[in-house]
């Protein structure tokens, strides 16, 4: 049995430049290994309209990866380019796989303005038309002068997008279809069709455009030698674009990727999934929300229910499950922030199972010191190392109570002592009565969590009572001959 897989995100929206982020992942590259990660998804590395202030979402150069002189500063918000590739090679010296966050949908920040003629379109349904075409200014010419068409001489004008937001002529904003264009048809369907999200809008019907961002994929997977890919806001992109994308660039390399499509409808995620031929495993929403309300909700939550109508349970192979991440913390469009009482419950629920590959948040794991949210490194370094070292083996559930559930992983030769209990509340404290297999005959477990004192000690059976204290989550695991304090890194 393979090694189990931990994905990370490390950054987090609010993070600042002065902390230099390709820096402090490479210095931590050691300790992130010998925790248990084993797989690193990096914020984008190209420069935003906002220069070294922009998360990356407000893509401006796709080849300007903090070298060039651009919109106010040659480094991006997490530091230089030659910063970036440093990391990225020290993190694959200690077998750490990186994805590069890559955002083609849209683009921002243009260097001039063309006059365009357009219809401006109803916001909250983009099929219906509120008025005739008309002349507007649209900022759509990308010519790049910084960088002086180093490593493309592409430029980017009015015929490679399909609408904007902004019109400069009378200073409006709005949502502007440029005239002889139109939506994709394979994208989601809210707000009527959702081809459009912001900024200039990308037309992935232009083959100039599709050669275009194929030849930067390429160029991009050599350039920093990074293993796969994490895609936004693929919702709002073709689907067919997206299937084509991806296997040009898996002929360069084996590569690695998850997807961002935001919507908490299972129809949905499974319909990308069927038009992208299963090659993207998407992020579980429908599971984020569930740990949601449930952390809300409380003790009225049916904890038997936490994995209905989610990815995880009914596609695992193509499910990354997270429990927060930059787009659902306070202050974003997404806000859905888990509670902190549940969060020990809901990464037990993502890292101790058989399924899925979990998705650490580095919000959660370093704080977010602007939002007043504290590190919560204590307690996860552990539930990570539970996952590297005993969530192994054949899973048995008892979700057989609506505030208290348990499973056991019967663990697996190739891993000493492997094999866990783990059991939650959400409202008292309880116990249950468990058999494990006589494979654990007269075993004694421990709560590696330290939440409960006192050792479970197995009968000849394998029988044992294990229990938990209210709101709280235990894991026990074997008691080797010789234990030594909790792991604290």
């Amino acid at each position: 049995m393979t090694k189990n897989r931990t994905l990370m995100q490390y950054f987090e929206w609010y993070i600042s430049p002065e902390e230099n982020l390709w820096r402090k992942v490479k210095e931590n590259a050691e300790h992130l290994k010998k925790i248990g990660i084993t797989d690193i998804w990096l914020p984008p590395a190209y420069k935003g309209e906002a220069g070294n202030k922009d998360a990356g979402y407000g893509v401006y150069d796709l080849y300007d990866l903090g070298e060039f002189d651009q919109k106010g500063s040659i480094e991006t918000k997490y530091g230089t380019k030659d910063e970036y590739l440093l990391a990225i090679k020290e993190l694959q010296k200690y077998g750490i796989k990186v994805y590069a966050d890559i955002v083609l949908n849209h683009k921002m920040g243009a260097d001039e303005k063309e006059e365009v003629f357009a219809t401006l379109l109803d916001y909250n349904n983009r099929n219906v038309e509120m008025g005739n075409l008309e002349k507007i200014e649209a900022w759509t010419k990308y010519t790049f002068p910084g960088r002086k068409n180093k490593y493309s001489s592409f430029k980017w004008d009015y015929s490679h997008f399909g609408g904007t937001d902004w019109d400069e002529l009378q200073k409006r904003s709005g949502i502007f279809r440029f005239c002889g264009r139109h939506w994709n048809a394979d994208v989601d369907t809210e707000n009527g069709n959702y081809d459009y999200l912001m900024g200039t809008d990308i037309d992935f019907d232009n083959i100039e455009v599709v050669e275009e961002l194929k030849r930067w994929g390429k160029w991009y997977l050599n350039f920093t030698g990074v293993d796969g890919f994490r895609l936004d806001a693929i919702k709002h992109i073709s689907a067919k674009f997206m299937k084509e994308w991806i296997d040009i660039v898996h002929c360069e390399k084996d590569i690695l990727c998850v997807g961002e499509y935001w919507n908490r409808n299972l129809d949905h995620l499974n319909n990308y999934m069927n038009e992208t031929n299963n090659e993207i495993p998407l992020f579980d929403v429908p599971l984020h929300y569930n740990l949601y309300e449930a952390s809300n909700i409380g003790s009225n939550y049916d904890l038997r229910h936490i994995f209905d109508n989610t990815l995880i349970n009914t596609n695992p192979d193509m499910a990354v499950t997270f429990v927060d991440n930059h787009d659902t913390e306070q202050g974003q469009a997404l806000f859905s922030w888990i509670e902190d009482w549940f969060k020990p419950l809901a990464y037990s629920l993502i890292l101790l199972r058989k399924d899925g590959l979990p998705c650490v948040f580095y919000g959660d794991y370093y704080g977010v010191p602007s939002q007043n949210v504290s590190s919560k490194s204590y307690w996860l370094n552990n539930l990570i190392i539970l996952r590297a070292d005993y969530a192994y083996g054949e899973q048995i559930d008892y979700f057989d109570d609506k505030n208290i559930i348990a499973w056991i992983r019967k663990g697996d030769s190739q891993y000493v002592d492997s094999g866990l209990v783990a059991i939650m509340s959400n409202k008292d404290s309880g116990s249950k009565y468990l058999n494990l297999g006589e494979e654990f005959s007269n075993a004694i477990f421990y709560d590696y969590l330290g939440n409960v004192e006192n050792n479970v000690i197995l009968d000849e059976y394998g029988n044992g009572t294990f229990s938990c204290n209210g709101k709280s989550v235990s894991i026990w695991v074997r008691k080797p001959k010789e234990k030594n304090d909790i792991l604290d890194i």
